[in-house]
């Protein structure tokens, strides 16, 4: 038996209302599910939904102590090239904190990276993992051609 792929995604945060404008503003997200001061988990929860229909992320915020220490873990979620200037905008207008991009091989995609205020790092990344592994693979072996004697 193997996994079928990714259920969903939690992030761990201190404040439930800034992470859902980051997450609504950004990335478009629509909430499904509050808890309010409800806990069936852990903490206080919510669920929202990126993308539409049966290829839609589930992702998942709960209350908690949040600020994790900065590293490249982190999410990316697929977007379209064009996009990528208008979201670079939105997330400079809620004050989050936007990285400069990796040293990328020509070819491999285009990112924004940014830190929300509990410090999860997320990429919007406009590029396919079929292209990725195009630009990755080795060029082709030259035939040898035989050396005149």
């Amino acid at each position: 038996m193997t996994s079928s792929g990714l259920s969903h995604v939690t992030f761990i945060v201190r404040d439930l209302d800034r992470i859902e404008r980051m997450l609504t503003t950004v990335l478009g997200a629509v909430r499904v599910y509050d808890s309010g001061s409800d806990t069936f988990s852990l903490s206080e929860e919510r669920f929202f939904l990126v993308g539409e229909g049966d290829d839609a992320t589930w992702v998942a915020t709960m209350r908690g102590d949040g600020g994790l220490p900065r590293s490249y873990n982190h999410v990316a979620f697929q977007v379209e090239r064009g996009d990528l200037p208008a979201l670079r905008e939105k997330i400079a207008a809620l004050g989050l904190d936007l990285r400069p991009p990796r040293s990328r091989v020509e070819g491999e995609g285009d990112s924004i990276y940014f830190y929300d205020d509990d410090g999860h790092l997320f990429e919007l990344h406009a590029g396919s993992l079929r292209e990725r592994l195009a630009v990755y693979a080795p060029p082709p072996a030259a035939e040898e051609s035989p050396m005149a004697e």
